[in-house]
């Protein structure tokens, strides 16, 4: 299939634990809202009307995902995930190739409004790829490593990064592939290009798109779901 400027992919990394969660299994399998996370997270995505296809990567030995009610449906390709983030999302994008631009988003943020995508999506075919992100509000500071305040940060210029990240494909794994050839630490998609030299655009998303990493985060999720599931009525 030849790539596509109007129809998009999406890869979803999933191979992770999520410790911080203190659940016996990885945090994108608990329920919220009756259905997984990973549920809410992929039917949100494929229910935008520009993304055609998902790629998840999963782990080699995930024992959870087969009992799902999605894991059959057409529009899904699942694949083996790597040890890091980066190397899962590269062997997404080598599954990719039907599209031209490609979104990365974590499998933990559930609550990603479609209006936050069609701003992302707006930047392709352009010369620079973008993330969404949220300025920072509160005031920041530096501690050392006894937790002890070293210093104040200047918040002025300084974003929360957020998921989906937006970028060609193409573009993407090359950065990913020399990053990790060179052991370059790669904390997210827009720092593998950011090393590379390519220019990435800030987004202003929606602050509803949380990821979810503790326990007390799933009842601020289930509220922002209900609250777009409501929006989403009364757009109809």
């Amino acid at each position: 299939m030849p790539p596509s400027s109007d129809a998009f992919c999406a890869v979803v990394p999933a191979a992770g634990i999520g410790k911080r969660m203190q659940s016996d299994i990885p945090k994108q399998y608990l329920s919220l809202a009756g259905k997984t996370i990973l549920e809410h997270c992929l039917l949100n995505l494929i229910a935008h009307p520009r993304i055609q296809h998902i790629i998840l990567a999963l782990h080699p030995q995930d024992p959870w995902f087969n009992k799902l009610g999605i894991a059959s449906v057409p529009w899904l390709t699942v694949i083996n995930g790597g040890k890091e983030r980066a190397d899962s999302v590269l062997n997404g994008l080598q599954q990719a190739r039907m599209s031209e631009w490609v979104l990365v988003h974590d499998a933990a943020r559930p609550c990603l409004p479609h209006t936050d995508i069609d701003k992302l999506l707006a930047l392709a075919g352009g010369n620079e790829g973008g993330i969404l992100a949220t300025p920072v509000r509160d005031t920041m500071k530096r501690a050392d490593e006894q937790g002890l305040v070293l210093r104040t940060e200047e918040r002025e210029h300084l974003w929360h990064a957020l998921t989906p990240q937006f970028f060609p494909r193409a573009q993407l794994q090359h950065a990913l592939s020399n990053a990790l050839a060179q052991n370059i630490s790669i904390t997210d998609e827009a720092s593998a290009i950011e090393w590379a030299g390519g220019k990435v655009r800030l987004v202003q998303g929606d602050p509803c798109n949380i990821k979810i990493t503790h326990p007390e985060d799933l009842a601020l999720a289930e509220f922002y779901l209900q609250r777009m599931k409501k929006t989403r009525g009364n757009m109809k």
